[in-house]
């Protein structure tokens, strides 16, 4: 394929990946990740490298979307800027945590740990189950820790942490609101780090297509940016004149046919 026709081809995943996640309400890397599996699969990208290009490359897309998500919230005041900032350096290192326990897996087991995980999310949506809100907020140094783990869960998955972090700061006592601002303010360090260590890893790796610097395929990226931010508008309006109840569990059976599909 030429460059242009698979620039085109990123550009149509990018459009569908932000309308259902402007529809379902979570963050493009549930969606981007396994698209892009696929994607490489019909290019005959290399299995050894597909997982770990998918979420290098979700990571580097999420760094645009984030932050201007993340701008927007911060503008309406619903930022914790506090806790962001006790986060931050465990967000930060976690994010380098994660890349590096990805780099040391296999594509195989890396994708069998991310339909797990993706499972692991369908079930909690069709149940609807989320911690109860709590009123005490955590110390800094445990909200440091929580920063940690988030950061390393998210990077390992090409997530950018909204799926973690907004039940953890709703159980910190925040308004949904809130929890959502401040999400979003953790995502940015999240795909940041995580993308650029993605890069340093998978430097100089010989089995990567074209156009490829490390774990992070440009044309894909480009494509993905392009599309998602607009669709992501239409995904919304799309949200609010269809059944919450029921786009739902339909997003939680998609996710269960993905992760299904990747231990399978």
């Amino acid at each position: 394929m030429t460059l242009l026709t698979t620039l085109a081809g990123y550009l149509l995943l990018g459009a569908i990946a932000g309308t259902m996640a402007g529809i379902f309400g979570v963050g493009g890397g549930l969606i981007i990740v396994p698209a892009l599996v696929f994607a490489f699969g019909i290019q005959g990208v290399a299995p050894e490298v597909t997982m770990h290009l998918a979420i290098g490359t979700s990571l580097a897309t999420i760094v645009i979307t984030s932050a201007s998500s993340a701008w927007g919230h911060f503008q309406r005041g619903s930022v914790r800027r506090d806790w962001f900032l006790a986060m931050l350096p465990g967000l930060m290192l976690g994010a380098i945590l994660g890349v590096f326990i990805a780099g040391s897996l296999s594509g195989g087991v890396l994708g069998t740990l991310f339909g797990v995980f993706v499972i692991a999310v369908a079930l909690k949506m069709a149940t609807g189950m989320a911690p109860k809100p709590g009123s005490v907020e955590p110390s800094r140094p445990v909200m440091g820790v929580a920063g940690g783990v988030i950061g390393t869960v998210s990077a390992l998955f090409g997530i950018g942490g909204g799926t973690l972090s907004v039940p953890w700061f709703s159980r910190c006592g925040a308004p949904m609101p809130q929890a959502v601002g401040t999400s979003s303010s953790c995502g940015l360090p999240i795909a940041l780090f995580g993308a650029l260590t993605f890069i340093i890893t998978g430097w100089g790796e010989p089995l990567l297509p074209p156009w490829s610097t490390g774990f992070v395929l440009w044309p894909a990226f480009l494509g993905i940016v392009l599309a998602s931010v607009p669709f992501a508008r239409l995904g919304v309006h799309l949200a609010h004149v269809l059944s919450a109840r029921v786009l739902r569990l339909a997003f939680a059976a998609l996710l269960l046919i993905v992760g299904l599909r990747f231990l399978l």
